[in-house]
């Protein structure tokens, strides 16, 4: 498996797609949080508080994960490498791992540099480090289960189609609906308002930028990573079959 990661990892450097999504990912939160008048704005919002930037990372993540994951295993398919990986002394399970930690690595790699936020945060304070140490790192945390969610299910939907555009429409889509689109039908579902929320990784995500690291939290972030990488172990045998 390690062999796996390792390739994935050198394929994102060694075209400047990771790179791109590094910066990308940089710039954008960089722009909303420091330069464009807006909500999001630490600057100007008055408060020593990171909460502007794990609003708009999970959205900004939407896009750029399965820009990432797109090109997974439809390229694989296009290429027709596919049968080649499973000539591996490897077992599926280590390859769909192999490709979801290597872009999972990548997308750690781009949040790494926000850490810098969290200094700039804390000189901001009044007095200097008065700021809420216990949600930033809930939040961090939180983001880092979601990223693991997203790239799940850009890993699967890779499987689906030799076409990385699809690929990548296909994995935005869900990403949505899991993220917010139950969140956002949940004032319809009168009566079940909040269990229809609960399905979503918005809730989940909010739960743990509170500070306080639930296990119920953790189990659902892990139950959606599983239950897609078991989607795509499904996939890739009634290929190889």
């Amino acid at each position: 498996m390690k062999s796996i990661v390792l390739r994935e990892i050198k394929s994102f450097f060694g075209s400047p797609i990771g790179y791109l999504v590094i910066v990308i990912f940089l710039i954008i939160n960089g722009l909303f949080l420091w330069v464009f008048d807006g909500e999001y704005n630490i600057l100007k919002s008055g408060f020593a508080d990171l909460s502007p930037f794990f609003t708009l990372a999970p959205w900004i993540l939407i896009f750029l994960i399965p820009a990432v994951t797109m090109k997974s295993f439809s390229d694989e398919k296009k290429q027709g490498t596919i049968e080649l990986l499973f000539t591996k002394p490897l077992s599926i399970w280590q390859i769909v791992n192999g490709k979801f930690l290597g872009a999972f690595l990548l997308i750690v790699i781009a949040i790494v540099p926000t850490f810098v936020y969290v200094y700039v945060i804390s000189s901001l304070g009044m007095p200097e480090g008065n700021f809420d140490i216990g949600s930033t790192i809930g939040s961090y945390f939180g983001l880092l289960f979601l990223v693991g969610s997203y790239t799940a299910i850009g890993i699967f939907t890779s499987t689906l189609s030799e076409n990385q555009i699809v690929a990548f429409m296909l994995s935005v889509f869900l990403c949505f609906i899991f993220y917010y689109g139950f969140e956002g039908i949940a004032p319809y579902a009168k009566g079940f308002e909040d269990a229809v929320a609960k399905i979503g990784m918005d809730y989940h995500f909010k739960s743990m930028s509170r500070g306080i690291i639930d296990t119920r939290d953790v189990l659902y972030f892990i139950s959606i990573a599983v239950l897609f990488l078991s989607l795509t172990v499904f996939k890739l045998k009634s290929i190889k079959s």
